[in-house]
């Protein structure tokens, strides 16, 4: 038996192997994780409740990209939907580390 949070993981890692399969070598460096809630709001955030991150490289690390699973759980009812609402938030900040638009990354984003 699978758990939520465990299918939430798959549905990040899901969504970061389809783009890395489309991006080929272009697929940048970067860390994938899931947290249940923002830890605090960030300089750049505004006032709503953040989906996800992207946290820039530093020389000590790569690039990280945090997806938050409360706030994604409570924006749909059917997991399909999440499913469909994490790629979407993958793509996204993928899209905004290589600084291209969503839509160059993946023509379906935000259907």
């Amino acid at each position: 038996m699978v758990s939520r949070r465990d299918e939430f993981d798959d549905f990040v890692l899901d969504a970061a192997a389809r783009l890395e399969a489309t991006c080929g070598r272009a697929f940048p460096a970067v860390e994938f994780a899931v947290e249940d809630v923002p830890r605090g709001p960030a300089p750049w955030d505004h006032r709503e409740v953040p989906l996800g991150r992207l946290f820039p490289a530093t020389s000590a690390r790569p690039a990280r990209i945090v997806v938050y699973r409360r706030p994604v759980e409570t924006r749909v009812t059917d997991r399909r939907d999440v499913a469909a609402l994490v790629a979407d938030i993958v793509t996204e900040q993928v899209a905004g580390l290589l600084g291209v638009s969503p839509e160059e990354l993946d023509p379906g984003f935000g259907e």
